[in-house]
């Protein structure tokens, strides 16, 4: 086998938590390797340890048969080797040219700076990987999956031979995903080595030429064909126990589906950056419920989070909460009176990376404190009931003073649905709770949605992935250009939520 990339031995700690324990691995060149895993397994400590972001406590790491030390980027780049992370690196305010020239080790403009030569040769980049945009755009205005296209080529001018995905389908709309593997299968057929973490089995099977798994810091599968796997024997490896997964949509409980709960009626508001804002937006979310809100992304599902979750106020029209306007209420007293949230971003919105975990679970305590007579707060109290929640969602962690950022995908999001799913729920709003997460993670977050459910309190579920949204909710709003345009009862019809999706007669 004619290896691209081949590491022997790679150690890796972090404290008390070892997260990667002598793994060996050799990925052959011109093939696409799929690396896969649970949350916390490994996968995007490998990917960081390989292209040069950290340096393990042991091993060893080869391209192209050359020995390459371990925590230099600039040298694995050099000898071929470049990273693609999940969340785009590019300065969201330059140009398209100004960040490619910018994050390029090869420069465009030559000895000279010439902003009309640089951009006429990264258009000429562009062009050849079949990127349609104009360098002058700002990088803030392009939907992700340009950027993210964009962010590629960025490592190909640096002769990536071997090119490692972290998640790349993560923040891809559905729409845009099988372009992105054509994409793929073009660079893997033109000689390069891919290396993609991926969390969709569906995904992995039609994409990968070989996988790799690893399961809390274990090697587990060396690269194995494809063709030699199916889903139930890597579901399996990934697990590491024959316990049953359940698929999306079971539901042990009795669905107590009620009276109107929440209300928005006629709302509009403000739109921001390329994003509608709402169009007189009207319907209700009922007690009892799983109310699924879906539509191409960008279409005013942010506006309308915002709007409940009090960070936009309506520009017209009210939202009622049992019969009542709630928008003279603050952030702290719309969580006072039940309403919580689980944003889009878990990394950026959701919790702090640089606060402690317990800090983290009791964030609103110092809004709702401010607002009270008797601000008393017993600091080992909020400690002690941040251990008791975290470990009934299960968030694997060493401590609760450790940061936020410790933590992986999966597990940050366990400890964002322990804050925002304790005390008493009137309505819950979530975001795209299961993007970016491996299949235990994800039934975890649909347990608890439909749990909270089941107790009687609204469910609001803003998701792109229309399987999920058929397997859970009772009800589908589709929501295009900030306007609702569909809202469907069980059973549902594909063919025209997709109609009220793009357009079109029903």
């Amino acid at each position: 086998m004619n290896a691209a990339l081949q590491c022997t031995g790679v150690d890796v700690r972090f404290g008390a938590v070892h997260a990667l324990r002598d793994v060996s691995l050799s990925f052959e060149q011109g093939k696409i390797h799929a690396l896969l895993g649970q949350n916390g397994a490994g996968k995007s400590t490998l990917a960081r340890t390989l292209s040069g972001v950290l340096v393990p406590r042991s091993g060893r790491l080869q391209i192209a048969s050359h020995d390459v030390a371990f925590g230099d980027a600039v040298a694995a780049q050099a000898a071929g080797l470049d990273i693609v992370h999940q969340r785009p690196v590019l300065p969201p305010a330059f140009s398209v040219s100004e960040a490619l020239e910018f994050a390029s080790a090869r420069k465009m403009g030559g000895p000279v700076y010439s902003r009309r030569g640089i951009d006429a040769a990264w258009q000429d980049r562009l062009s050849e990987a079949g990127i349609q945009v104009s360098t002058s755009a700002r990088l803030s205005s392009l939907p992700v999956e340009t950027v993210q296209a964009i962010e590629i080529t960025r490592a190909l001018a640096n002769d990536a031979r071997v090119l490692i995905l972290d998640e790349p389908t993560a923040l891809l709309p559905p729409e845009a995903i099988d372009a992105f593997f054509d994409q793929l299968r073009t660079l893997r057929d033109a000689g390069v080595t891919l290396i993609v973490i991926l969390h969709k089995l569906k995904e992995v099977m039609v994409l990968a030429d070989t996988v790799s798994i690893l399961r809390q810091g274990d090697l587990v599968l060396s690269p194995t064909p494809i063709q030699d796997l199916d889903e139930g024997r890597i579901r399996d490896l990934m697990i590491g126990t024959q316990d049953p997964v359940r698929t999306q949509g079971e539901d042990s409980g009795e669905r107590t589906q009620g009276a109107e709960l929440l209300r928005f009626k006629n709302v509009s508001s403000v739109s921001k950056g390329p994003e509608p804002g709402l169009n007189g937006a009207s319907f209700d979310v009922r007690s009892g419920e799983i109310l699924g809100v879906a539509g191409v992304e960008g279409n005013g599902q942010r506006a309308l989070a915002e709007v409940y979750a009090g960070l936009t106020l309506p520009t017209r029209g009210s939202v009622l909460l049992g019969g009542s306007d709630i928008a003279g209420m603050s952030v702290a007293e719309r969580r006072s009176a039940g309403l919580r949230v689980v944003p889009f971003d878990r990394m950026t919105e959701g919790a702090s990376l640089t606060l402690s975990l317990w800090e983290n679970m009791k964030s609103w305590v110092a809004e709702a404190f401010r607002h009270s007579a008797w601000p008393l707060v017993r600091l080992s109290g909020m400690r002690a009931d941040a251990v008791a929640e975290l470990n009934r969602f299960g968030v694997v962690h060493e401590s609760v003073n450790q940061l936020g950022g410790t933590l992986s995908g999966g597990n940050l999001q366990r400890l964002i649905l322990a804050r925002e799913l304790a005390g008493d729920i009137s309505a819950v709003l979530a975001a795209q709770p299961t993007r970016g997460l491996d299949f235990r993670a994800t039934q975890f977050v649909r347990e608890e949605l439909n749990r909270v459910r089941n107790s009687g309190a609204g469910v609001m579920l803003i998701s792109s992935d229309l399987d999920e949204l058929f397997g859970v909710c009772d009800r589908i709003l589709v929501i295009r250009g900030g306007s609702v345009t569909g809202l469907f009862e069980r059973d549902f019809s594909r063919a025209e939520i997709g109609r009220a999706m793009v357009g079109g007669e029903r």
